[in-house]
């Protein structure tokens, strides 16, 4: 049996990890992690065929040779290796959680980062507690700043990753109704994503807090330091001059007066400019070099795009959704002035027993509105009575639009992950 330490000594030699052997390289460390379909432990031999040094393993029988190394939990070694990693390093560790944002936000505080420091942080989305320390372990000795996405659906999971993240710094982005049936509720969100708060609260962390979302201020109580930024008050504020067709913020405080021309869609992506803005003062980089790093920053994998395709303009926002971020959105879109304004709405995933509620409260949202046509797509939708068009599946839907041959047209396109709404967009131009 091996432990954490001499572990870490062969990291040092091949620093390289994966769980995946459909992914691996020469010199990779294979750990053979467990789920309720698959057991890694027997593709052990298999990863050293292809190429691994060492397969990490925690089943004897599987115990074939030297290069293989045998622990009591694959998934506890590999968040042990990563704390490992992660206390060798003196520098800011920041962690970013939430319910909306916490992605854009972390692309852009890394854009904004990388502007004057060597940055690593979070790929994609790899906020869980596989890819939190993943994150870590691909961290090199020359990192003068990390960022780390913490995703999380239940209590005490963004406690755990602080154990090992060991965060020096933390934002939490908002508290909105996300992940209702894990969390238990609202006030279980705030407790839950407030983990972040209380790791850094007991360890002279520093927070970053927006002002304008009032249970903040409850919920940061007793932090030690705390820098302040919202549309009205805090240490740096800015407010949205426009958002047609891309969001732009103007300054008033903490930077020199600016403007910010992002290439974001939706006015709600105001707390992510100024939250990343607030970071890259605190952390001195010079105020016109935040300015070009939020203004380059082009949004992807189907978070708050703006595309043309097949004659229509689409606000592409399908990576994620939740009561929340289903709101907001639909409140931007009816704001735009544009005409033939479509929404492709899929369900939300994760309410618990207020799934219907809360579907039930979206239809009334979009309800009265002239939408030159609604689609609606899984979920609760099905079970509901509305008089909007409705698809079991993103694919019938994608079909059914295709056979319009539409132009001219403005769609929003949102729904949970496994709604897999992104289906709806043509590829290509």
């Amino acid at each position: 049996m091996i432990d954490t330490s001499a572990l870490y000594d062969i990291y040092k030699q091949y620093p390289s990890v994966t769980t995946d052997t459909r992914k691996i390289g020469a010199g990779d460390i294979f750990f053979a992690l467990k789920g309720p379909n698959f057991n890694g432990n027997a593709f052990a031999q298999q990863a050293l065929a292809a190429g691994a040094a060492y397969a990490v393993i925690d089943e004897p029988e599987f115990v074939t040779g030297d290069r293989i190394l045998f622990v009591p939990d694959v998934l506890a070694a590999l968040q042990d290796l990563a704390k490992y990693h992660r206390q060798q390093f003196n520098i800011p560790f920041i962690a970013i959680t939430g319910s909306n944002g916490k992605t854009t936000t972390k692309e852009l505080v890394h854009a904004v980062l990388s502007a004057k420091y060597r940055t690593y942080t979070t790929t994609g989305n790899l906020n869980n507690h596989i890819g939190v320390p993943l994150t870590i372990l691909k961290i090199k000795t020359d990192a003068e700043m990390v960022v780390i996405e913490m995703g999380a659906n239940h209590q005490d999971e963004i406690a755990g990753y602080c154990r090992y993240t060991l965060p020096t710094h933390g934002l939490i982005t908002n508290c909105g109704k996300a992940h209702l049936e894990g969390f238990g509720g609202e006030e279980g969100v705030r407790k839950g994503k407030g983990e972040l708060y209380d790791f850094l609260r007991a360890n002279n962390g520093i927070a970053f807090v927006c002002d304008d979302f009032d249970y903040f201020h409850d919920m940061a109580k007793g932090l030690p330091v705390i820098h302040w930024y919202g549309t009205e008050n805090g240490d740096l504020t800015g407010t949205p001059v426009q958002s047609e067709p891309f969001l732009e913020v103007a300054i008033s405080k903490g930077l020199e007066p600016m403007a910010i021309k992002t290439a974001l869609v939706g006015t709600y992506n105001i707390f992510n400019v100024l939250a990343a803005s607030a970071i890259g003062k605190y952390f001195i980089v010079p105020d016109k070099k935040i300015q070009k790093a939020l203004e380059n920053y082009i949004p992807g994998n189907s978070r708050s795009q703006l595309v043309e395709r097949g004659g229509n303009q689409i606000i592409l926002d399908a990576y994620n959704a939740n009561p929340s971020s289903m709101r907001v959105a639909i409140d931007n879109f009816k704001k735009l002035h544009a005409e033939n304004k479509i929404l492709f709405l899929g369900g939300m995933m994760e309410l618990g027993t207020e799934s219907l509620e809360e579907h039930r409260t979206l239809l009334r949202q979009i309800s009265g509105f002239p939408w030159k046509d609604v689609i609606l797509v899984g979920g609760d939708f099905k079970n509901l009575q509305h008089p909007f068009r409705y698809f079991d599946t993103s694919d019938q839907a994608s079909e059914w639009w295709a056979a319009q041959q539409s132009t001219g047209n403005y769609l929003l396109v949102k729904g949970s992950r496994s709604m897999a709404m992104e289906r709806i967009v043509p590829q290509g131009n």
